[in-house]
């Protein structure tokens, strides 16, 4: 099937729309501004109390009179605008499929990850997916969820979502003598512990930077791995106030170049790299040497001389049982100036952003021992014993068979990103700039306006949906919910579905995954009504599979390879409401897996609720990502900013801070991500590693992101 790489089928209709729009935008944009003058969040309310003379109260006083006579001098050119334009909805396409070529390195971070439609391993491979609403709606609108400035949000979300993405990596790879199997981690957080990847991951051939300069950039000196720093008597280096270097067993010359020194050059351990033995004979290395070893096993080691010969060989940091480490580093961002489009002009720019992009990338996450990044991404004076000391945040529950953490980074080497509410038209093209310097392949402007096809109501807004992926996408398919009620029905809220192609197997096979996008129904009460769009939604789905794996009429090909099939999206109920019952109950979650939930009614202990107290949004205990990552840690924190089940004793539209009431669960769980096993390839198997809720969005959304790695297993070995 061929996509839609543009909103209309001729040069002519696209001219008409840009026409049309240019007569409508400026009483849009004019009505926009009126109403946003209108509506203040808590943090402008807060400004505005603090000084009530303020520059932002008088621009407010001078500014609503000024855009209300503007407004009604722009109406006769907006009516015009609109005759021609609501004709031109009838044909227009139901989303615009973009792709970026990625650059050479981006394309040597996707091979490095696995990224990529090359040949299909034999073992399998695992492929990570997360979910966000953004909240992007026009500022007007936004305003009612206590959010602002919508085109500067957007431009920082994808910001934060493409650095959480691509930012460092480190695996370690560790050969064991009494096991041949091969264990991959990767970081979660730099300073936080590490991420246990797929172990079908493979061992890269030597140690590189896969998305860096072409020279390997060695890191100075900064710790010795013989001795702590406080140590004097390191048989290898002279004592501190001598730093020439010229007692190194490796280098006599005296020199202080110690490129090629096995002992200076962080990651080089194996005794192949050993410049002195360019063969793994090690009988005349002083460092390696095996002939008349001591009871340690080490005769010649400076590591283990005679007042350490008792110390076990295994904690010498000269003899490793084969370890290496990998380190990726994203591309530098562009200092490019980004265009204006859309339909706001950002006056505000990145200054006023409540918390940097970057920010969770150059700071320290507490503690004398955390790792440290520079503002380029890279590491920067990393202690070696800090690396294995500083815990982890993981978790794991019982006969939990994955592991669940709270992160303030989204998960790196992210594949597949679905965002709902993605409604403001400037704001989705800043959005899709900056994802595409991550994602390649991008659907946005989902939905229909006007009147076009099952939707009753006109459309004022598209239906909010966007899917980005690092893989290929095949084939693509909107559907539109038809039974939207009340100011719902205003939007085109619908299913998105794709294919994907993520590999070719051996027999030429192509192997294919399907995701799907979906935003429901968000009045509460209205249960009967997403139990329909769910009805709809299993229906589209199976239709979608079912006309997008026949093959052409007339040619013979080999049948798709099915890997996944995953549902995400802002789904509106929770699993611990008593309003929600019905929707709990709904043959979705036999057909899906919610890896967050044991039952109808009843979550997981760990399981997290998505949706936050608008009111608390601007607080500074969650104004940013680290901050808000340890207050969703804490129980009482999570009472305090999470929405939860409504209550009989409270209104449901009240604020829940500083309620004394029994509370329900962990919070108002409505994000999902949830995964089927029925159509995949027989004898194949899916398998969570890794759940995450995530907090990078701090400040820019009402919602946590979710994100879950799953495995993709063939039961096939290695050949």
């Amino acid at each position: 099937m061929v996509l839609h790489t543009t909103p209309y089928s001729s040069a002519c209709l696209h001219f008409l729309d840009g026409l049309s729009w240019s007569l409508v935008f400026p009483c849009y944009w004019l009505l926009d501004r009126l109403l946003a003058s209108c509506v203040a969040t808590s943090l402008e309310k807060r400004q505005r109390s603090q000084d009530p003379c303020s520059f932002l109260t008088l621009c407010v006083l001078i500014a609503a009179p000024l855009y209300l006579l503007l407004l009604l001098a722009s109406l006769p050119f907006a009516l015009l605008g609109f005759i021609i334009w609501a004709p031109l909805q009838a044909v227009r396409q139901p989303y615009l499929y973009t792709y970026r070529r990625p650059d050479k390195n981006q394309a040597e971070q996707g091979q490095a990850s696995g990224a990529g439609t090359g040949e299909w391993r034999p073992q399998g491979r695992s492929f990570c997916f997360c979910n966000a609403n953004v909240c992007l709606l026009p500022d007007s609108l936004a305003r009612f969820n206590n959010l602002s400035d919508t085109q500067r949000r957007a431009r920082e979300l994808g910001k934060r979502i493409r650095n959480g993405a691509s930012r460092p990596q480190i695996k370690i790879y560790i050969d064991s003598p009494t096991n041949t199997s091969i264990s991959a981690a990767s970081f979660s957080s730099l300073a936080t512990g590490f991420r246990r990847t797929s172990s079908l991951d493979q061992r890269p051939e030597q140690v590189h930077t896969t998305n860096g300069p072409a020279e390997t950039e060695i890191e100075p000196v900064t710790e010795c791995p013989v001795h702590p720093s406080d140590t004097t008597d390191c048989p290898v280096h002279p004592p501190s106030e001598d730093q020439s270097f010229t007692n190194c067993p490796v280098h006599h010359d005296g020199s202080d170049n110690t490129a090629d020194c096995p002992l200076h050059l962080a990651g080089t351990t194996n005794i192949s790299d050993c410049p002195i033995h360019p063969s793994s004979d090690a009988t005349d290395c002083p460092m390696h040497s095996t002939e008349g070893q001591n009871d340690s096993g080490h005769h010649d080691c400076p590591m283990h001389g005679e007042v350490a010969q008792k110390k076990p060989s295994t904690e010498c940091p000269l003899h490793t049982s084969g370890v290496q480490i990998s380190i990726s580093a994203p591309e530098p961002e562009p200092q490019e100036e980004e265009a204006e489009t859309g339909n706001h002009r950002d006056l505000a720019g990145d200054t006023g952003s409540m918390t940097a992009s970057r920010e969770s990338l150059t700071r320290y996450h507490g503690g004398d021992t955390a790792v440290g990044i520079s503002s380029n991404n890279t590491l920067s004076h990393v202690p070696r014993t800090s690396i294995f000391k500083r815990p982890g945040r993981k978790r794991r529950h019982g006969d939990e068979t994955f592991d669940h953490e709270i992160s303030a980074f989204f998960p790196a080497n992210l594949d597949f990103l679905a965002l709902q509410e993605v409604f403001d038209h400037g704001a989705t093209t800043r959005l899709r700039r900056q994802l595409h310097r991550y994602f390649p392949y991008v659907l946005s402007d989902v939905g229909r306006y006007g009147w076009k096809g099952c939707c009753s109501r006109f459309k004022f807004l598209n239906s909010g949906l966007l899917l980005a992926s690092r893989y290929p996408i095949l084939d693509a398919r909107y559907e539109c919910y038809p039974n939207g009620r009340g100011e719902d029905a205003l939007a085109a809220k619908g299913a998105l579905f794709a294919k994907v192609h993520v590999g070719t197997s051996h027999q030429e096979q192509r192997v294919v995954g399907y995701l799907t996008c979906t935003h429901l129904h968000a009045i509460e009460g209205d249960s009967s009504v997403r139990c329909e769009q769910l009805d709809l939604l299993l229906q589209w789905g199976a239709e979608f599979r079912q006309s997008s794996s026949q093959s052409p009429e007339g040619e013979k090909v080999l049948e798709d390879l099915v890997a996944f099939d995953v549902i995400l999206g802002d789904l509106n109920f929770d699993n611990c409401s008593s309003e929600d019952k019905l929707e709990q109950q709904h043959t979705l979650f036999s057909q899906y897996k919610d890896p967050c939930r044991l039952g109808p009614g009843e979550d997981k202990p760990w399981a997290l609720g998505t949706l936050l107290d608008p009111s608390g949004l601007y607080d500074d205990d969650v104004s940013s990502p680290e901050s808000l990552q340890k207050v969703m840690e804490n129980e009482e924190g999570r009472k305090e900013y999470l929405v939860f089940p409504p209550s009989k004793n409270q209104c449901p539209a009240s604020s829940q801070k500083g309620r004394k009431i029994p509370l329900k669960g962990n919070g108002r769980r409505i994000d999902y991500i949830l995964y089927g096993d029925e159509g995949i390839q027989q004898d194949w198997k899916l398998d969570i590693e890794e759940f995450s809720f995530i907090t990078q969005l701090a400040g820019l959304t009402d919602h946590l992101s979710v994100a879950m790695r799953l495995a993709v297993s063939t039961g096939e070995e290695e050949p």
